[in-house]
């Protein structure tokens, strides 16, 4: 990620990283504000006032924000690019919160209050193939998720759709047994392809047997929240590679997840080399039968070739509130139910 712009005052520093269409922006309060103070510190954002380490906004781009917004009047930026429009909603869920913005009457380069950086370094042939956000996933505690499902379907229009031909509408994608216990459950903002749209992943724990990363989140995180961003890369080896001889620690799945019967077959079978994947610690799981003919896959992969692969980094925050993933999809829309008992084992 490139940094872009950024904004500081006395009190805050906030500086937008960029790469493809997939923009961050971290807040970082340089000095507590004064006694009752407003959260107006931060321009399109809130201040969660965190204890810790935190992702807690998802901004959408909307057409008409007061048409939104009606209970609360939006804040109009200007600058000499133009104006922009914004108001910031509370989700049910947590701490999260959501920044509608509306930027069709701006043309600079990126918000008004913002100062372009200059000088950054490029990233052409830098090995770093990321587009834009694949799936953002929030953390909820256990029997919350069904009421963040009806929330977002009632409250932002978003719709469900199912990660597997095998989830029951009524009950959501469950996993269990081999020590794993989760429920997921996802959403789409738009009823074409969920390609074409932002998607959301609601995990919810149902493991019995003690703490989990799950459980994990929820406690040193303080409740519910956004545990992880998937970034869609369209060569997850090279970039993994690239991010790891810059720093980057990713999780390690267990060795045995190489070995398991029947796994060096799958992989060679769509075109991947086993040894290669092992090295870098990426997991990679084949569209299970049944998914043929599923809306969102891609046409151009037939439905013997339709997989994922993906691996996950260790916490960004000094606590464990908060990671990253690639993810290369090669046709499959879900999310490899291989792949998340092999991460559930690594965290484990």
């Amino acid at each position: 990620f490139q940094p872009v712009a950024m904004r500081e005052t006395p009190r805050v520093r906030q500086l937008a990283l960029q790469r493809g269409s997939a923009i961050f922006l971290v807040n970082e309060r340089l000095a507590p504000g004064p006694a009752g103070a407003s959260s107006c510190d931060f321009l399109y954002d809130v201040d969660p006032h965190p204890a810790l380490g935190t992702a807690s906004n998802i901004c959408f781009e909307v057409d008409h924000v007061p048409g939104l917004c009606k209970r609360l009047p939006p804040t109009e930026v200007r600058d000499d690019g133009g104006s922009v429009t914004y108001g910031v909603v509370s989700s049910i869920v947590g701490n999260i919160s959501h920044t509608l913005l509306d930027r069709s009457r701006y043309q600079g380069p990126f918000l008004p209050g913002f100062q372009p950086i200059q000088g950054a370094p490029s990233a052409t042939g830098d090995g770093i193939e990321i587009t834009h956000f694949d799936h953002i996933t929030y953390v909820c505690p256990r029997g919350s998720a069904r009421a963040a499902l009806d929330w977002y379907q009632r409250c932002f229009g978003f719709h469900r759709f199912l990660l597997n031909p095998r989830e029951r509408p009524a009950e959501g994608y469950v996993l269990g047994g081999q020590g794993v216990g989760m429920l997921l459950l996802a959403l789409q903002s738009t009823q074409s392809a969920p390609a074409h749209g932002c998607k959301l992943v609601l995990a919810e724990s149902l493991s019995e047997d003690g703490a989990n990363q799950v459980d994990t989140f929820l406690e040193q995180h303080g409740g519910a929240g956004i545990q992880h961003v998937g970034l869609r890369t369209t060569n997850i080896v090279a970039t993994t590679r690239a991010l790891q001889q810059r720093g980057a620690r990713f999780f390690t799945p267990p060795a045995t997840y190489y070995s398991q019967e029947g796994k060096e077959e799958e992989i060679r079978g769509v075109g991947q080399d086993p040894c290669t994947l092992a090295e870098l610690g990426i997991l990679l799981d084949t569209t299970v039968p049944g998914d043929k003919g599923w809306p969102g896959t891609d046409a151009e992969e037939s439905p013997s070739q339709q997989y994922l692969m993906q691996i996950f980094t260790h916490p960004v925050f000094s606590e464990e509130t908060f990671f990253l993933e690639l993810i290369d999809r090669r046709g499959a829309r879900g999310f490899g139910e291989g792949n998340i008992r092999a991460l559930w084992k690594a965290v484990q």
